[in-house]
């Protein structure tokens, strides 16, 4: 489990990387053409969620239930963002 959790925090971290670019191009894109969508902050509220949900992956990686508590609402709010 120490090594899933080790994994899954790095891969989070990247993919905080390609989520934040592609909003920022997308709040760009949304700003320009003044069409008052708001998927580019919402990428930018999941990307930071993904962030932290990856060093919170990453720090509790030797077992605690508090971490494993923090991991399910940081994913489960950026799911949730995502979707809507």
């Amino acid at each position: 489990m120490k090594t899933w959790k080790l994994v899954s925090g790095i891969l989070s971290i990247v993919m905080f990387v390609f989520v934040s670019f592609q909003s920022c191009a997308a709040g760009v894109s949304n700003s320009l053409e003044a069409n008052g969508e708001v998927s580019g902050s919402a990428g930018v509220i999941v990307a930071i969620l993904l962030l932290s949900g990856g060093i919170v992956s990453i720090v509790s990686r030797r077992g605690s239930k508090g971490g494993n508590i923090a991991l399910i609402v940081l994913f489960g709010l950026g799911a949730l963002f995502g979707f809507t």
